[in-house]
């Protein structure tokens, strides 16, 4: 079955940054999409970035575009997540996850996922 396990979160001061990893394991598809999330206290789940594996195509969302990047590791099967210039805001739980998009675009769309990690907690201030 499908593992997803995130890690590297941290407690982290504004304006450094931070690289969490998700090892992934278990994925039975030939291409899929690989994608990462946050949800911030009191808010719902948020999508961040995704990479479709059959491309390498890339998505990152305008909230953080510039600051978050979104790369991988074949050999390591292991997906990250660059995030630079750290707010505070960006205070959350990080959450990857993947999934088989059939018909779409590869984004980080919260109900298209059914595959996630258990979280890694970031915390900036």
């Amino acid at each position: 079955h499908v593992q997803l396990v995130e890690s590297g979160g941290d407690s982290a001061q504004g304006g450094s940054h931070l690289t969490l990893s998700c090892v992934v394991s278990g994925v039975a598809y030939d291409r899929y999409c690989m994608a990462w999330f946050r949800q911030r206290p009191g808010k719902e789940r948020e999508g961040l970035a995704a990479l479709f594996t059959g491309s390498n195509n890339k998505y990152v969302v305008d909230r953080v575009k510039g600051r978050f990047a979104i790369f991988r590791d074949n050999a390591k099967n292991t997906l990250y997540l660059q995030m630079d210039s750290l707010k505070p805001e960006d205070t959350a739980m990080y959450y990857c996850a993947v999934d088989r998009i059939v018909g779409g675009e590869c984004i980080p769309f919260v109900p298209w996922f059914s595959h996630w990690g258990q979280g890694t907690q970031v915390t900036v201030s």
